[in-house]
C-alpha cells in the first residue's frame, strides 16, 4: 500500500511542474502589458519611461525562462508577488478569502455525498415504485437546471419572496444555506442516479444470489451490497469537488460571499496578473491532491488495484 501511496506522489511532481509552466506562459501570451496593467492599477500614466522602468521593476526585461526560473523558485517559499490592485502579498489575500470557498465547497460535498447515497439507496430498494419515479424527475429536473439560474430563483423565492435567509447581511452559517443548495443539487442528483444504478447491479451478482441462497443475515448482506456500489462514489468524488469549486466561482458573485472565487474574478477584470497565477495553480494543485486521495481510496478499497500497479 505504502509503495502505491510513493509512485502515486512521486508522479505529482512532474505533473505540477508542467502545470506551473503552461500557467506562467498562457498568461505571457495575454495582449496586455503586465507592466501596463500594474501602471494603470497605480494610477501612474503609463508613459514609455513608466513602462520600461515598471518592467525592469517586475522583472519583465529578462528572458521568459528566467523569468519563470525565478517564479517557481518563489513559489516554494509561498511568494506569489504582490497584488497590483491592493499592494499586499497576494498570500496574504489568498489567507483571508481561501477559507470562505473551502468552506463552502466542503460543506456542499458532504450535503452531495449525504444526500446523493441516501435518495440512492431509496430509489434502488423502491425500484420502479412512484418513489423512484419520483426521484427520477427530481434528477432530470435538478441536472437540466444552470446552477446560477436555481440560485436567483432561491433568492427571488427565499429572500424577496418571503423575506428569509438573505445571503447579503451578514457572513454567518445561516448565509451559507442558499449557496450550499445551489451548488450540490445537480452533483446530489447525478451521485444520487449513480448509486441506484451501482446497487442494484451488485445486488444481481453472482456473490449476493448465493448469500441469499444460504439465507445469510440481511444485514450482512446489505453491507456488501453497499460497500461494493458505493466504489463509483469515491471515484467521482474528486470529479464532482472539482465542480463545485469550479460553480464556486459563480455561486460566490451571486451571493455576494467573500470568496476566494470572487476575489479571482475581480482580478481577471483589473488584469492582477500575480492574483491570476496564483488563483490558477492553487486550484490545478487542489485538484491534483484531490485525485491522489481518491486513487489511495480506491486503492484501500479494491486491493485489485494496489495489486495490479505493483
Amino acid at each position: 500500500m505504502w509503495l502505491f501511496i510513493l509512485k502515486r506522489f512521486f508522479l505529482l511532481i512532474p505533473i505540477l511542474l508542467v502545470v506551473s509552466f503552461i500557467v506562467f506562459g498562457i498568461l505571457r501570451l495575454s495582449p496586455i502589458d503586465p507592466a501596463f496593467a500594474y501602471l494603470t492599477q497605480s494610477q501612474i500614466p503609463p508613459t514609455q519611461e513608466a513602462l520600461e522602468a515598471t518592467r525592469i521593476e517586475l522583472g519583465l526585461n529578462l528572458p521568459f525562462l528566467e523569468q519563470y526560473f525565478i517564479w517557481l523558485k518563489n513559489l516554494f517559499i509561498l511568494d506569489f508577488g504582490n497584488s497590483y490592485v491592493t499592494k499586499r502579498p497576494v498570500l496574504e489575500d489568498i489567507l483571508y478569502y481561501l477559507p470562505t470557498t473551502l468552506n463552502l465547497a466542503f460543506i456542499s460535498m458532504l450535503v452531495v455525498m449525504f444526500f446523493g447515497i441516501i435518495l440512492g439507496i431509496l430509489g434502488a430498494i423502491k425500484k420502479d415504485s412512484w418513489i423512484d419515479r419520483g426521484l427520477g424527475i427530481f434528477a432530470f429536473f435538478c441536472v437540466s437546471m444552470p446552477s446560477f439560474w436555481f440560485g436567483f430563483l432561491l433568492i427571488y423565492i427565499f429572500t424577496l419572496g418571503f423575506g428569509i435567509l438573505s445571503p447579503y447581511e451578514d457572513f454567518s452559517p445561516k448565509s451559507y444555506i442558499l449557496p450550499v443548495i445551489t451548488l450540490s443539487l445537480m452533483s446530489i442528483a447525478i451521485n444520487m442516479r449513480l448509486v441506484r444504478v451501482s446497487y442494484l447491479e451488485h445486488q444481481n451478482q453472482r456473490n449476493i444470489l448465493y448469500a441469499y441462497a444460504r439465507k445469510l443475515p440481511q444485514n450482512v448482506i446489505q453491507k456488501h451490497i453497499l460497500k461494493n456500489s458505493l466504489l463509483p462514489i469515491i471515484t467521482s468524488f474528486g470529479m464532482h469537488f472539482g465542480e463545485i469549486l469550479g460553480g464556486a466561482v459563480v455561486v460566490e458573485i451571486l451571493f455576494g460571499l467573500p470568496g476566494f472565487g470572487r476575489y479571482a474574478v475581480s482580478a481577471i477584470y483589473s488584469h492582477d496578473y500575480p492574483v491570476i497565477q496564483a488563483f490558477m495553480l492553487i486550484m490545478v494543485v487542489v485538484f491534483v491532491l484531490l485525485n491522489l486521495i481518491v486513487d489511495i481510496l480506491m486503492a484501500y478499497l479494491n486491493p485489485k488495484i494496489r495489486y495490479k500497479e505493483n
